[in-house]
């Protein structure tokens, strides 16, 4: 898979609240392309996941 596609998985997974897969596909995606929008989604996400409920964030 491409850093975009991973990308857009991580949006469909984040949609969905499955947040570990989310933030997983996020990572890949900055692996291939660190110039990827998932370096702000997974910034966001890991915003959220510290204040929503540290237990579900676990990667």
């Amino acid at each position: 898979m491409t850093a975009e596609e991973y990308y857009q998985q991580g949006n469909a997974y984040r949609k969905e609240s499955r947040w570990s897969e989310a933030i997983n596909c996020y990572i890949k995606a900055i692996e291939l392309d660190p110039d990827s929008p998932a370096v702000e989604a997974k910034r966001m996400l890991d915003d959220i996941m510290s204040f929503y409920c540290k237990d579900m964030y676990n990667p």
